[in-house]
């Protein structure tokens, strides 16, 4: 540094609240891919001698993480003791978990998948292998509630920060994500000098490798993995949000491209948006960011 400052760069003058967000961001962040571990590694478990308790919760939107699984995993660890659940039982193990309506249905849907004939381990090795789900459980139970604390906190201080507003009204994009996207790009309007620095510092835009003849445009691997992975999060939200995001997603996939590359795509118009929006305090209009988009729709109404 004392050579060759130059070729560095200052570090970011973000404000204390976008530091105390981007703490609480990563640490959630971490906590939901916890979470992920301690699922799959339960779920692999359950998969070797209680198949009952993942049929029963195989449609569920959040699976062995909702707090009906673990609610009724935890007063049953084996197949066994799961049979023997009565359907008073387990309306007090739904209440317990907080459902509030359909009690009675989902018990006796509980009840008879649970009546079902499975193959068995033997005894003791059913009751040892029910000792170490409990285990697996209580670290699922860790995991989940420390990602449901750090989020409540990351939301509360995403909608203290002026920025707020601005991200959160492009489409995609809640409280939870719009503070993952603040934290990694801060508040320092100077840290970014142009729309293409920072799409380069997201990993959207791509590279090109040009020697003699030959070019190739690659994705670019050098990134800030932060914000690529919430990033892909905000393309495949916006297809349902946005028919100009739609629109334009569809385009690339017609033009050749993956799914993941439609989606880098799409991400890195939406970066070169937030950009012009955050430097001039600009909500997202869709009229704006798609006019083709939104002139065909208008012609579709009239």
């Amino acid at each position: 540094l004392r050579t060759d400052m130059a070729a560095h760069r200052p570090l970011p003058a973000d404000s204390e609240l976008v530091q105390a967000i981007a703490v609480l961001a990563r640490a959630q962040q971490d906590a939901v891919w916890a979470r992920g571990q301690a699922h799959n590694k339960l779920r692999s478990q359950l998969r070797e001698f209680y198949p009952a308790i993942l049929n029963a919760f195989a449609q569920h939107k959040q699976g062995l993480c909702s707090r009906e699984a673990r609610s009724i995993l935890a007063a049953a660890p084996t197949p066994t003791m799961a049979a023997k659940l009565t359907r008073r039982r387990l309306q007090s193990l739904l209440k317990q978990a907080g459902r509030v309506r359909g009690i009675q249905a989902e018990a006796e849907r509980l009840h008879e998948v649970f009546k079902r004939d499975y193959l068995h381990q033997l005894p003791q090795v059913e009751a040892a292998l029910g000792h170490q789900t409990s285990a697996l459980l209580r670290q699922l139970n860790t995991a989940c509630d420390n990602a449901d604390q750090l989020a409540e906190a990351v939301t509360q201080a995403f909608e203290e920060h002026p920025d707020g507003p601005v991200i959160r009204s492009f489409p995609g994009l809640a409280a939870l994500t719009g503070a993952r996207v603040l934290a990694e790009i801060g508040d320092d309007r100077a840290r970014f000098a142009s729309a293409e620095s920072l799409k380069a510092y997201a990993g959207s835009a791509p590279v090109t490798r040009a020697s003699g003849k030959s070019c190739k445009v690659m994705s670019r691997k050098v990134k800030n993995q932060r914000l690529a992975a919430v990033g892909y999060v905000w393309a495949f939200n916006s297809l349902t949000r946005s028919p100009g995001a739609r629109a334009h997603y569809d385009r690339r996939r017609a033009a050749g491209d993956r799914h993941v590359a439609a989606q880098r795509n799409l991400f890195n118009r939406f970066m070169g948006m937030l950009f012009h929006c955050l430097q001039n305090s600009h909500t997202y209009d869709e009229a704006v960011a798609f006019p083709l988009a939104s002139a065909g729709l208008r012609a579709t109404a009239a």
